[in-house]
C-alpha cells in the first residue's frame, strides 16, 4: 500500500494538471477503474473460506479452553491458552516461519487421512517438563541434545492431551488422534509437499511466568473429505445432534424406572374459615359426590383417570376404568 500513497508535492502537481486541462478528471476515474487487478500467487492458494476458517477459529477456541483445564491439572501452575490466528499458507511458508530446533509432535486423525503437526516452542515444553519432575516451571532451551528420558516426558505430556483434541472435533466428525512421530528437526519433517496449502492455528500459551505458542498445522488434504461441514449453514443444522439409538434405549429404560406418585381422590367439600378454624376430631366432613360415583385417580398432581372403589387381598383398591374427559385433552392439545 506504500507504493500507492502519493506525496504532498504529486497531489499538488495532479491537482494543478486537471484545473489547466492538462488531464481530465473523467478519463482517470475509468483508467482506475479499467486497473483492478489483483495480483494471485498460486503458490499460496487460499482454498479456504473466510467462513471455514471462522468455523476452524471456533473449533479450535474449545480446544484451547479443554487445554487450559487439562494442563492447568497435571501442571498444578497457572496456564492460559487462547487462539491467537488462524491462517492457510503453503507448508513451505510455515516449516520457514518455526525455529530450526523445536519441539514436533506428529499426530494421525482418523477416520482422516494423513497427519496434523503440533510444534511446540521449545521454552514452553521445557517449562511443562520442569513442572512434571517437581521443579517450579524454569524453563532453558537445550532442545538439541534432550535425552531419552526427556525426550519421553515431553512427548508423553502432549500425547495425553489429544484427547481434547478428539473433544474439540466432537460436533463436526468422530476422530482417533493418535501420536505417530516425535521430531525437534523440522527439516526431517516432510508431510505434505512444500506448496500443498495447510491452515495454521497459532495458540498463545503462557506456564507460571513462561509464555509461547502452539501451532497446530493442518494440511488441506486433511480437511478436504470434511470441508462442507465446516460452514455455518452445517454448524446451524447440527447443533441439535440426533440421539444415537442406544442413548434412547438408556433413556427409556430411565423413564420407565421413575416413580411418580397416583392417588385416588375420593371427593371434595368446602368450609368457610370459621368451620376450618373450629375441626375437632371426630367431626365429620360431607363430600360433594356420593358413594356410588366414579373416583378421579391423579398422576402427579394431573387428573388422568377415572376409576372405582373396591377391595383386592382385603386392601382398599381403585380399578382404572377410563380416561378423564379424553375428548377435551385432544381439544387442548
Amino acid at each position: 500500500m506504500a507504493g500507492d500513497i502519493l506525496s504532498q508535492s504529486e497531489i499538488d502537481a495532479l491537482l494543478s494538471a486537471i484545473s489547466a486541462g492538462e488531464m481530465d478528471a473523467d478519463e482517470l476515474k475509468k483508467e482506475e477503474a479499467n486497473k483492478k487487478v489483483k495480483v494471485y500467487d498460486f503458490k499460496r492458494a487460499l482454498r479456504f473460506s473466510k467462513d471455514q476458517i471462522r468455523s476452524l477459529t471456533r473449533i479450535h477456541d474449545n480446544f484451547a479452553r479443554l487445554l487450559t483445564t487439562y494442563f492447568s491439572a497435571q501442571l498444578r501452575t497457572y496456564i492460559q491458552i487462547s487462539v491467537g490466528s488462524v491462517d492457510q499458507l503453503p507448508y513451505e511458508e510455515f516449516i520457514r516461519s518455526i525455529p530450526k530446533m523445536t519441539v514436533l509432535n506428529v499426530f494421525e486423525v482418523q477416520p482422516l487421512e494423513g497427519r496434523v503437526l503440533m510444534e511446540v516452542n521449545p521454552n514452553i515444553a521445557y517449562a511443562m517438563m520442569d513442572r512434571v519432575m517437581g521443579g517450579l516451571g524454569s524453563s532453558i532451551n537445550k532442545i538439541d541434545n534432550l535425552t531419552e528420558i526427556e525426550t519421553k516426558i515431553i512427548s508423553n505430556i502432549f500425547e495425553k492431551s489429544l484427547d481434547n483434541y478428539q473433544e474439540a472435533w466432537d460436533s463436526i466428525i468422530d476422530i482417533e488422534p493418535v501420536m505417530a512421530e516425535f521430531e525437534v528437526n523440522p527439516q526431517f519433517l516432510q508431510m505434505v509437499s512444500p506448496n500443498e496449502t495447510v491452515v495454521v492455528i497459532s495458540l498463545n500459551i503462557q506456564v507460571g511466568e513462561v509464555s509461547g505458542m502452539i501451532n497446530l498445522c493442518i494440511p488441506y488434504v486433511v480437511l478436504e473429505p470434511i470441508i462442507p461441514r465446516l460452514s455455518a449453514h452445517y454448524w446451524m443444522q447440527s447443533d441439535r445432534k440426533e440421539p444415537k439409538p442406544i442413548e434412547i434405549e438408556a433413556l427409556k429404560k430411565q423413564i420407565q424406572l421413575t416413580e411418580l406418585t397416583v392417588s385416588a381422590e375420593l371427593g371434595s367439600s368446602e368450609l368457610s374459615i370459621q368451620d376450618f378454624l373450629h375441626l375437632q376430631i371426630g367431626d365429620v366432613i360431607q363430600l360433594d359426590c356420593s358413594i356410588d360415583q366414579p373416583l378421579v385417580v391423579n398422576v402427579g398432581e394431573k387428573p388422568k383417570f377415572i376409576g372405582q372403589p373396591g377391595k383386592l387381598n382385603k386392601k382398599l383398591a381403585v380399578q382404572i376404568i377410563d380416561h378423564v374427559t379424553r375428548g377435551d385433552e385432544e381439544g387442548e392439545s
